[in-house]
């Protein structure tokens, strides 16, 4: 009743999210937690011009989705506000310490495909470029913008498909500056994977791509989550053209067969990165002889390894 009273007072409305704040973690707020979310929101959209206000609120609505018993509800409410966080961050486009709380809320809100629609709409994709341009040091917005990017890439609707295309060599460039951060390097090959079945790689981008996922893959090869999203990535580019499958094979760094023994070796008993690899290697049995080899050199399971035999068979 106190915010409601005084919407169009600043200082009344950061009071009262700083006292939202405080008691959120207190299983007996949890009823109130929609509340909290609502009137929260509903400031954040009257006081847009406010960083202060914009920091504490993005903080809160995190911490409320990270404690909210009712997840569903709270996102359902979060799709609404998906637009006008995106105002924040255009008014707020230089304020790093906003953007990254921002971006992680425009993340976790954009696995719904109605915000994610939303989203893409208002030219969220031209403001994620731009952002990511501008703070490619920042591994939190770098991981939080590569998310978002992947939930508007693997879409249905490819009217943003030459955008989508600029977004390519920015993604390769926080591959590089990151190559050693594990959680960035997950987000930003799950991103190129998109992109890449999306078709929005050109052809003089096959080789390099290829070469700078194979180098993610050696800085991470003990990340599982991490194999599993750069072999897709890789998948689809073999899909594409024999000039990966080539740079694969014949990389000056070292090739990217032994690679895929050590990650199988490593990764043995992980299902999900076992039929990723397959996979790949899947792909690549279509490009020479020397993959089926390779195949059988490791010790899948017999069925796979016939299917590989018979797809190369087949070519």
């Amino acid at each position: 009743e106190f915010m409601q009273a005084f919407w169009d007072i600043e200082e009344v409305q950061v009071k009262a999210i700083q006292l939202f704040a405080s008691s959120v973690r207190d299983k007996s707020a949890w009823p109130y937690l929609l509340k909290f979310t609502e009137l929260t929101t509903f400031a954040m959209k009257t006081h847009v011009d406010s960083p202060k206000l914009q920091v504490d609120g993005c903080s809160l609505l995190l911490e409320i989705l990270s404690q909210a018993p009712e997840q569903d509800a709270v996102m359902a409410l979060m799709e609404n506000v998906a637009t006008s966080l995106l105002d924040t961050v255009r008014k707020h486009s230089e304020n790093e310490e906003l953007l990254s709380l921002a971006c992680t809320l425009l993340m976790i809100i954009s696995a719904s495909e109605v915000a994610a629609e939303n989203l893409r709409k208002a030219g969220i994709i031209t403001d994620l470029l731009s952002i990511l341009n501008d703070f490619p040091h920042n591994a939190k917005i770098c991981l939080s913008c590569c998310g978002v990017l992947w939930s508007l890439a693997v879409g249905e609707n490819n009217a943003d498909h030459a955008l989508l295309k600029s977004a390519v060599p920015v993604i390769s460039a926080i591959l590089q500056e990151h190559l050693q951060n594990g959680p960035v390097m997950e987000s930003a090959c799950s991103a190129l994977w998109a992109l890449s079945l999306q078709g929005c790689l050109t052809e003089n981008e096959y080789e390099p791509t290829t070469a700078l996922l194979l180098d993610v893959l050696r800085m991470n090869l003990k990340r599982p989550v991490l194999v599993k999203n750069a072999c897709l990535a890789l998948a689809s580019l073999l899909r594409l053209s024999e000039i990966p499958a080539l740079r694969f094979i014949t990389d000056s760094k070292g090739s990217g067969i032994k690679l895929m023994k050590d990650a199988y070796r490593l990764h043995i008993n992980d299902p999900e990165v076992v039929e990723n690899i397959c996979m790949l290697i899947n792909e690549m049995v279509q490009y020479g002889e020397i993959m089926v080899l390779f195949a059988e050199s490791l010790p899948l399971p017999q069925k796979i390894v016939k299917k590989m035999n018979s797809n190369f068979s087949g070519t």
